[in-house]
């Protein structure tokens, strides 16, 4: 799942100087339910009791909570699509727990801090200097908002289409601290929740039973409905927050940076298998996981190959070239059919890869796309492949199969849309386009819509 965000925030000023006095008399304090996992380690974990109110039921709602047996265990509620939450009456509680929904909005568009796609790709959201936005890819359309009183979110997280989101403080005035992650239950408008660390959170990742957590050189896996740590992991140092999750319900496929430059770790939970692939010879920049946990593509900050391995034993299964020039990878993403790849960099040009791997049978050309893989397969490959072993690797790389130029200076990050042969492309500089490829004839992708989802609700 493709995420920029921007770090590092500055230090979290203290906003209760006395420390006898609890300003949120609901929940504990962090003193009383601090848990301390290690002397030695570099994070710790403390979190409230949380008061989940009914909202609702859903079909794979986690079990009880161990610490309250009154809790509701109903923590889940899917909207339909589109997904319409409910509204919000104003809450006065306190700066850290509710937006103020009577904060005039500002003149000027708010400073984006953070941009992420959710788990299925149909909705993004973004994370900014005054709040953060929930959004619909197809129809475009901005779902809802909360604005902060000159509060910043640096990392939104969504569950899918429920009403479930983490979030992390950032930017110049943090709305919560850099270092704690917060469960907003937008149904009640409220945090229902919180997971603190001695050092700044680089990003998290949600499934329906699982919260991920990543700190520079740590990650941590925790049960969705007690917050009870399940697993820590040590990494090579990981600033981006790299990490991925697999989202079927029967298995959890996790993978992060390993211990050595070049290395990533892929923890089969199912299984209860480690496997690590050497998948470069520099530091990881990007990768990305299909659905199920089968195929990992992944690229180095070199940015000119993108390798796509089995994740099960880490044989390489197909290598394909962006360019010649070193780029910065910002998002690599699978479609819901893995047949196809597409990656983001600083070039300022999304490419569209033909996957010829079955993540059931690997090394075996998919026969049920073989209409159009084989029209994109001779156009990807280079016009000098007869001369393969006498060349460099280079003559005979795989290319793109479909091009989109966005104009150079931002960063974008790149998800198949719903529709055929769609692409949905996010902008740092708040743009959105919606372009469709022909699998056949290849070449330049068609733009299909374009909006900046930071003008005025009315520019819309």
């Amino acid at each position: 799942m493709a995420t920029l965000s921007t770090f590092p925030s500055p230090p979290w000023p203290n906003s209760n100087p006395n420390p006898n006095s609890n300003p949120n008399p609901n929940f504990v304090t962090q003193e009383e339910q601090s848990i301390p996992l290690d002397s030695q380690n570099d994070s710790a974990i403390s979190f409230r009791s949380i008061d989940y109110q009914s909202i609702g039921s859903h079909g794979d709602e986690p079990d009880d909570h161990d610490h309250d047996q009154n809790a509701n265990p109903n923590i889940y509620k899917a909207f339909p699509a589109p997904y319409d939450p409910p509204t919000l009456e104003p809450h006065g509680h306190g700066r850290n727990e509710n937006p103020n929904p009577n904060i005039p909005k500002p003149l000027d568009p708010p400073t984006l801090l953070h941009l992420s796609f959710n788990q299925d790709q149909g909705c993004f959201a973004v994370g900014t200097d005054c709040g953060f936005r929930i959004f619909n890819c197809d129809p475009f359309r901005e779902i809802f908002r909360r604005d902060f009183d000159d509060g910043g979110i640096s990392g939104v997280e969504m569950l899918f289409l429920c009403n479930i989101l983490a979030l992390v403080g950032g930017g110049p005035h943090p709305q919560y601290p850099p270092n704690k992650v917060m469960i907003w239950d937008d149904h009640q408008g409220r945090c229902i929740g919180e997971l603190s660390f001695r050092s700044d959170v680089r990003s998290v990742r949600l499934r329906r039973d699982r919260i991920v957590v990543v700190l520079e050189q740590k990650v941590y896996v925790y049960n969705f409905t007690d917050l009870k740590l399940l697993h820590q992991i040590e990494t090579i140092s990981n600033p981006k927050g790299l990490c991925a999750v697999s989202q079927l319900a029967a298995s959890l496929v996790l993978v992060c940076p390993g211990l050595q430059k070049g290395q990533v770790r892929v923890e089969h939970y199912a299984s209860k298998r480690t496997k690590f692939i050497m998948a470069h010879d520099s530091r990881i920049a990007c990768f990305a996981l299909t659905p199920d946990g089968q195929l990992l593509a992944t690229s180095s900050s070199k940015g000119t190959l993108v390798r796509v391995f089995n994740s099960i034993d880490g044989t390489l299964l197909q290598e394909v070239r962006r360019g010649a020039d070193r780029a910065e990878i910002y998002s690599l993403a699978f479609s819901s059919t893995a047949q196809w790849l597409a990656v983001s960099s600083d070039k300022g040009t999304v490419h569209i890869f033909n996957l010829k791997v079955n993540p059931g049978s690997p090394g075996i050309e998919k026969s049920r796309y073989a209409s159009d893989s084989n029209l994109a397969v001779t156009q990807s490959s280079s016009s000098l492949s007869f001369i393969k072993g006498v060349l460099p690797k280079y003559f005979s790389s795989e290319w793109s199969v479909a091009q989109f130029r966005l104009p150079e200076g931002s960063h974008y990050i790149v998800a198949f849309g719903h529709q055929k042969n769609t692409v949905v492309i996010l902008g740092m500089d708040g743009s959105f386009y919606r372009c469709q490829f022909d699998p056949a004839i290849g070449g330049e992708m068609t733009q299909l819509e374009y909006h900046n989802f930071l003008k005025p609700e009315e520019a819309f």
